[in-house]
């Protein structure tokens, strides 16, 4: 027996406008369906409606993660802050912190994400091989100070999270663990209805080698991807690198060049007539204090996130004006590589051995040509850092690549030894000795699920539900007159008795103009409506997505729904 939900009983309230502040179709569309309301930036509550769609996720979630072994816990959302610190995260996040301290002057967190504390628990509960491995998950409320909250509940600063664990002691066993989530994940958002593309990713704070992230295409979306139309490449934009590919070319010596006034790339471009990617950018940052210049051809701009997932967990920040006080190797606005002291230099590999170059003379108003990476200066290090634009060529095959936005639902890590080695979590191995565990971690985003579904699936109409995670599986819905009605909660009962989830719109004194708009905006997938033909006992069935009507006798649209 399913329940059977009567609109005249429901707290639902339905709007007519799009909220003022919002500009996202999940935004709008969840709070005028009565799934969602605002308490605070980033902060929501969960209506009746919206707790069943995000408890329906939940569900599938944990079916999926039960089919392969994983273990469900739930730990703490408030949590201290000396493991944080152990793991250097404590610093790492920075201002995405909640931090908090008790009347004692303890200071605690409220948990963005779980390794300290799951590796601490195993450590805790695990002494031998025989007890690995181990696969342990929990879904639970996360908490990020985010800077500027937006998209409704795509990005908040309390959210919904399924993170998963796992524990191995070897690498390949690792790989087995990564293989099963990654099958999982892909189950998961399949029964979700959900749009996805696999990408290589990077892992940032996380930690650890291998990543991937599971991406929904849509135009919402905070994170751009890069997908090759000419074959299977896809990847975050932070994850594309470009082939170091040395140049052999003769080239002239160095001739400093008068450039007055031309600070600037388009300046000096503009001054000598050259394009643009002619010319070599040298940007000057600081890591962890330390004056670092970047050099990528004058056409292309660096990427300032890329640039700290490569060097994470320093911290990246350009350089000021102070910065130039008392250092004359530096000046500003020609700042060349050649002849820079006590400077590490980073170069994207587009800027590779051979290449010649215009660029900066280390004096003011002026530029020197014919520079050549590798013989006029040295590379301390190569690190792909441009902002990858559309047509760049695909690393696998050469294609130019396109670019598109998407949601950010999953994301898997093979973390490896780094949490393992933190808080020395060791097990007794085959031969007698302690062996180091290796870990992986899996995330899920059930909140931006439900975000993402709602920015895929909505039309023009309202919101559009895939039917397993839907509020409800039939929306029926009381043309208004008494025999309506009556007929209306009837077939609801035997539908209900037969398992059928049922929201019935049962409301007196509202037309049906608004009953048949709130159907189309709530967004069940079949609208079952008790109308002018209820006296002969006939319905109409309407499909949500598709739009196609019929005619049915009661026993005809029961059948039909239970099948």
């Amino acid at each position: 027996m399913a329940q059977v939900q009567r609109m005249s009983r429901l707290m639902v309230k339905t709007l007519r406008d799009d909220p003022a502040d919002a500009e996202t179709l999940n935004h709008k569309l969840l709070v005028r369906a009565g799934y969602v309301r605002r308490n605070a930036a980033g902060i929501w509550t969960w209506l009746p409606l919206g707790k069943k769609v995000l408890d329906n996720i939940s569900r599938v979630v944990r079916e999926e993660m039960d089919a392969i072994g994983a273990q469900e816990v739930l730990l703490p959302a408030l949590l201290p802050k000396e493991p944080y610190e152990a793991s250097a995260r404590w610093e790492e996040y920075g201002d995405l912190l909640f931090r908090l301290k008790d009347r004692k002057g303890a200071e605690y967190l409220l948990g963005p994400t779980h390794e300290e504390i799951f590796t601490l628990i195993v450590k805790d509960q695990v002494a031998s091989y025989k007890d690995l491995p181990v696969m342990l998950y929990q879904i639970q409320t996360k908490y990020r100070d985010e800077a500027r909250p937006r998209a409704g509940v795509l990005r908040g600063r309390e959210f919904q999270m399924k993170d998963s664990y796992s524990f191995d002691i070897t690498d390949e066993g690792l790989a087995e663990s990564y293989r099963l989530h990654r099958e999982a994940y892909q189950k998961i958002f399949a029964r979700l209805g959900l749009d996805y593309r696999i990408v290589s990713a990077v892992s940032g704070a996380m930690g650890g080698s291998a990543s991937e992230e599971f991406l929904a295409p849509a135009p919402a979306g905070e994170d751009t991807f890069v997908d090759c139309p000419a074959c299977d490449y896809a990847a975050n934009t932070e994850a594309v690198t470009f082939k170091l590919t040395p140049v052999s070319e003769e080239h002239g010596a160095v001739e400093e060049l008068a450039t007055p006034d031309t600070p600037t790339i388009e300046t000096l471009a503009e001054h000598l007539g050259v394009p643009a990617s002619a010319t070599l950018k040298n940007l000057l940052v600081k890591v962890d204090g330390e004056i670092v210049a970047v050099g990528v051809p004058g056409d292309r701009e660096v990427d300032l996130g890329k640039l700290g997932e490569h060097l994470a967990p320093a911290v990246v920040e350009l350089v000021t004006a102070e910065d130039f006080e008392g250092r004359e190797d530096l000046v500003r606005g020609y700042v060349g590589p050649q002849g820079l002291e006590k400077v590490r230099y980073i170069a994207d590999p587009r800027v590779a051995p051979g290449t010649a170059w215009i660029t900066g003379a280390n004096k003011i108003d002026t530029h020197a040509k014919n520079v050549v990476a590798g013989r006029d200066f040295e590379v301390d290090d190569y690190l792909d850092v441009v902002v990858v634009e559309e047509g760049d060529p695909c690393p696998k095959c050469g294609t130019g690549l396109k670019l598109d936005r998407a949601i950010e639902i999953g994301h898997i890590f093979q973390l490896g030894r780094k949490y393992a080695d933190t808080f020395n979590l060791d097990v007794l191995g085959q031969q007698g000795k302690p062996v180091r565990v290796t870990m992986g971690s899996y995330g899920i985003g059930v909140s931006r699920a439900v975000a993402a579904l709602a920015e895929q699936s909505a039309d023009d109409q309202g919101l559009c539900w895939p039917k397993e995670i839907a509020p409800a599986d039939v929306h029926v819905v009381a043309a208004g007159k008494a025999l309506q009605t009556e007929l209306a909660l009837d077939v609801s009962e035997k539908l209900g008795a037969a398992g059928v989830r049922v929201l019935v719109d049962d409301r007196a004194g509202v037309s049906p103009g608004v009953k048949f708009t709130d159907a189309e905006l709530i967004g069940v997938p079949k609208i079952l409506v008790a109308g002018r033909r209820s006296a002969e006992g006939v319905l109409e069935l309407k499909d949500r997505r598709t739009g196609e009507r019929e005619e049915l006798t009661v026993e005809e649209a029961i059948a039909r729904l239970t099948a």
